[in-house]
C-alpha cells in the first residue's frame, strides 16, 4: 500500500476539535436548560427529543471526515509481486552539502542547483538502479540502491546543510562511502555522479581513487559554483541576516575549484563538466550512460498500483447525507422498542 499526499494526514487534527466542540455543547444545552427549571420537567415538555440521535449523528459526522481526509491522502493498494527483468547499471549519486553549498554565486544557490540537475538526471533515466549519497566533512548514506524514483526524488528534495554535522568537504570519504553502495562481486556496471563546488579540505583523495578503480567503477564529475565565488549567508525565516566569517571577523568568500574534479574523472576514466547550463549537463551525463554497457539485473516490485481515493469519498458523501436526514428526535418504530429505557415505568 501506498499513500499518494501524507500530508493530508494532519487533517485527523480536527477531529478531536470536533469531540470536544460537541461535548461543549451538550455541557452549555444542559446548563442552560437547568436555568430555565427543573430539568424533568423541562425534558416532559420535548418528549420527542431524542438523547441517542445527537451522539449518532456526530459519530456519522466524524466517520465521514474520517475518510475525506483517507480520500485525500489517496491510498493506493498494489495489486501483485512481481519480477521485473531490467536492463541499466547501478548509480550513485554523491551530493556535496557543506556550508559552501549554500553560496548564492549560482542562482539560486549551488545547492539548490545541484538538486535541479539531480531531479532530471532522473527524470531522464530509463531502468537503472540508484542511489543518494551525502557529504561535507564526512559522507552519510541518503537512499540505498533502489529502482524507485519517486523515493529517490523526495529524499533528494528534503537534502541540506545541517543532515551532516561534520563540515568541510571531504571527497575522498564521498568516493569511499559511494563505492560501498554497490554489490560486491556484482556484474553490473557501476557509476558515481559526483557534484560539489570543489573544495576539498580531506588528505586522502587519492586512495580513494585507487579503491574506485579497482571496484572499476567511473566517475562522472559535475562542477558547480563560480571563480569569483561568493559568501554564505546566514538566514532566518529565508531572510539573509549576515554572512559567515572566519577567525579574523572577515566575511569568507567561498570559490569554485574544478581541478580536483578533473583529477577524479580523469583518474577513473569518467569525464567532468562544468554545471552551469542544466541542459549541457543532461546531454553530457546522457552520453556517458550510453557508452556504458548495460546488464540485465531482476528487480521484484509491487505492481499495478491503484487509487482507492474514490471509495472513501462515496463513503463519507453518502454518511454526509444520512448526516443531514437524521432529526434528533425520536423516531417512532424505535421508540416503541424503548431500547435506552427512555419511557417512564
Amino acid at each position: 500500500m501506498q499513500f499518494e499526499d501524507t500530508i493530508y494526514f494532519y487533517l485527523f487534527a480536527v477531529i478531536p476539535i470536533v469531540v470536544v466542540l460537541f461535548l461543549w455543547n451538550l455541557y452549555w444545552k444542559n446548563k442552560k436548560q437547568k436555568e430555565y427549571g427543573d430539568l424533568n420537567l423541562v425534558k416532559k415538555l420535548s418528549p420527542d427529543k431524542s438523547v441517542f440521535k445527537p451522539i449518532l449523528k456526530i459519530c456519522v459526522l466524524l466517520i465521514a471526515l474520517s475518510c475525506l481526509i483517507i480520500g485525500l491522502v489517496n491510498p493506493k493498494i498494489g495489486s501483485k509481486l512481481e519480477t521485473v527483468k531490467r536492463e541499466g547499471i547501478d548509480i550513485v549519486f554523491a551530493i556535496d552539502v557543506s556550508k559552501s553549498m549554500l553560496a548564492e554565486d549560482v542562482a539560486p544557490n549551488r545547492l539548490d542547483k545541484t538538486k535541479q540537475i539531480v531531479t532530471q538526471v532522473i527524470n531522464q533515466l530509463g531502468s537503472d538502479r540508484i542511489g543518494i549519497v551525502a557529504y561535507a566533512g564526512s559522507a552519510f548514506p541518503v537512499l540505498p540502491i533502489t529502482t524507485d524514483y519517486g523515493v529517490a526524488k523526495m529524499f533528494l528534495q528534503s537534502m541540506n546543510t545541517d543532515m551532516v554535522s561534520s563540515q568541510g568537504t571531504s571527497l575522498d570519504q564521498a568516493i569511499e562511502l559511494s563505492t560501498g553502495f554497490f554489490e560486491e562481486g556484482s556484474a553490473t556496471n557501476k557509476l558515481i555522479i559526483l557534484i560539489s563546488d570543489g573544495e576539498d579540505h580531506s588528505e586522502g583523495i587519492e586512495s580513494a581513487i585507487e579503491l574506485a578503480t579497482k571496484s572499476k567503477t567511473k566517475i562522472l564529475t559535475i562542477g558547480v559554483g563560480t571563480e569569483k565565488g561568493g559568501p554564505i549567508p546566514i538566514k532566518r525565516n529565508g531572510v539573509v541576516q549576515s554572512f559567515k566569517r572566519d577567525r579574523n571577523d572577515e566575511v569568507v568568500i567561498t570559490r569554485f575549484n574544478e581541478g580536483t574534479l578533473k583529477q577524479i574523472a580523469k583518474a577513473t576514466k569518467g569525464d567532468y563538466i562544468y554545471g552551469d547550463q542544466t541542459k549541457k549537463v543532461l546531454e553530457f551525463v546522457k552520453n556517458a550512460l550510453d557508452n556504458i554497457e548495460k546488464t540485465e539485473f531482476e528487480t521484484t516490485q509491487i505492481a499495478d498500483f491503484k487509487s482507492q481515493f474514490q471509495w472513501f469519498l462515496g463513503i463519507a458523501f453518502v454518511l454526509l447525507l444520512l448526516d443531514i436526514f437524521l432529526l434528533e428526535r425520536k423516531t417512532g418504530w424505535i421508540s416503541k422498542l424503548n431500547l435506552f429505557n427512555e419511557k417512564e415505568s
